[in-house]
C-alpha cells in the first residue's frame, strides 16, 4: 500500500469510529465526511470501497444492532428507535426488518434465552444485523433454544 492509501484508510477509520461512538447523535454523510477530511461524495465512494457498504448503511446497521440489545432488554420499539438516534419509526422499522427478517415488535416479543446464555462478546457477533446473512440462518437462530444449537447451526 502506498502512503496515500494508508492515510486514506486512517481517515476512513476515524470516520467509522465516529459512527460507532456517536451512532445515537444526528449524523449525516457531510458531517461524517468532514471528520475524514474529505468531500461527502469522495468519502462515500472511499468508504464503500474500503468497507463494502455506504456510510449511511453502516450507521443504520449500528443503530439497528444497538436497538436489538435494547429490545431484548424490554424497551418499547418507539423508545428504542429514539434512543439509537432514529427520528422516523417507519424508516427504523423498515430497516430493522430488512436486516433481521422480522419486525422490531416481533423481535422484542420472542424469547432470547440463547443470546442471554452467551458471553456478551459472542452474542454481539452472532446477533449483528447483516443484509448478506441467509434467511435460513436467521430462522435457525430464532428457533434455537440453547447456545450449543446456535453454535452448531452457525458452523454448519
Amino acid at each position: 500500500m502506498s502512503p496515500e492509501e494508508l492515510e486514506t484508510l486512517v481517515h476512513l477509520r476515524r470516520a467509522r469510529d465516529l459512527i460507532d461512538r456517536d451512532y445515537a447523535s444526528p449524523l449525516d454523510v457531510p458531517t461524517i465526511a468532514s471528520h475524514a477530511l474529505m468531500s461527502p461524495a469522495h468519502f462515500s465512494r472511499q468508504f464503500r470501497a474500503a468497507y463494502g457498504e455506504t456510510p449511511y448503511s453502516y450507521l443504520m446497521t449500528r443503530r439497528v444492532e444497538r436497538a436489538m440489545a435494547l429490545l431484548r432488554g424490554g424497551m418499547s420499539v418507539t423508545d428504542a428507535c429514539m434512543a439509537v438516534g432514529c427520528t422516523s419509526l417507519g424508516s427504523f422499522s423498515s430497516r430493522f426488518t430488512e436486516l433481521n427478517g422480522e419486525t422490531p415488535s416481533a423481535y422484542r416479543a420472542r424469547e432470547h434465552a440463547a443470546v442471554l446464555a452467551m458471553p456478551s462478546c459472542e452474542a454481539k457477533q452472532r446477533t449483528r444485523p447483516r443484509k448478506d446473512r441467509p434467511a435460513d440462518a436467521v430462522a435457525r437462530e430464532r428457533t434455537s433454544s440453547s447456545f450449543e444449537e446456535v453454535a452448531v447451526a452457525a458452523h454448519s
